[in-house]
């Protein structure tokens, strides 16, 4: 995959979120994943570097509270940043593309995945009809589709998807309690629904066992 930022560009961007206000570390590194909308977070090797090397040329100063060490844009830094304003546009877009890009891997990692449910999920359904056909219950006076065993799969099926429902509505609930949920966790909520709809709609329309001949 090619590099999310172009040489020296993560340091631009950097002072661009230090303009705001002072900030520390974890928050620099909140912020660009949430610019990338989830789909890239750098980690702390990457990022505290950059800032040694900002300090150093005088660009950024630090001060600490406590055991955070907060950072924020000194003059010359301003300086720096003002004079790179196109530059600065072209990291932007360049940010535009790479979350672009990196969803679409994303995607097509999930379809990758899904594929493999199916047919994992085709798989078991033609092992039920193995079954079925082995004893005998394929229609006729035994047919099993309304049976007490049938009426139990069903109760379980809903229960298994309204866990679901409900487990997931938890999850998403809590994390947007401390950062927004993002454009690609809403790609991938939409992805997987759909995927697991076709196949669950699948496995259901290959019922009753077809009869071998």
């Amino acid at each position: 995959m090619p590099p999310v930022f172009a040489h020296g560009a993560l340091r631009l961007y950097l002072l661009a979120l230090l303009e705001s206000g002072p900030k520390h570390g974890y928050e620099l590194i909140k912020a660009l994943s949430e610019r990338f909308g989830g789909t890239y977070s750098p980690s702390a090797g990457t990022i505290y570097p950059r800032l040694g090397k900002l300090e150093e040329e005088g660009l950024v100063a630090t001060h600490t509270e406590g055991r955070r060490t907060n950072y924020s844009i000194t003059p010359a830094g301003l300086t720096e940043l003002n004079s790179r304003r196109d530059e600065l546009a072209d990291v932007e877009n360049d940010i535009s593309a790479s979350v672009r890009r990196l969803a679409d891997n994303l995607r097509q990692d999930i379809r990758v995945n899904m594929r493999g449910l199916r047919a994992d999920l085709a798989a078991t359904a033609e092992a039920a009809r193995s079954s079925a056909r082995a004893s005998g219950s394929a229609g006729g006076a035994g047919s099993p589709w309304y049976s007490p065993e049938g009426e139990r799969r069903l109760k379980e099926a809903e229960m298994l998807v309204q866990a679901f429902r409900d487990d997931m509505r938890v999850e998403l609930r809590r994390h947007a309690g401390s950062r927004p949920v993002t454009a690609v966790t809403l790609e991938t909520v939409k992805t997987v629904l759909d995927q697991a709809r076709i196949s669950i709609r699948n496995s259901l329309e290959d019922w009753p066992p077809r009869a071998t001949s």
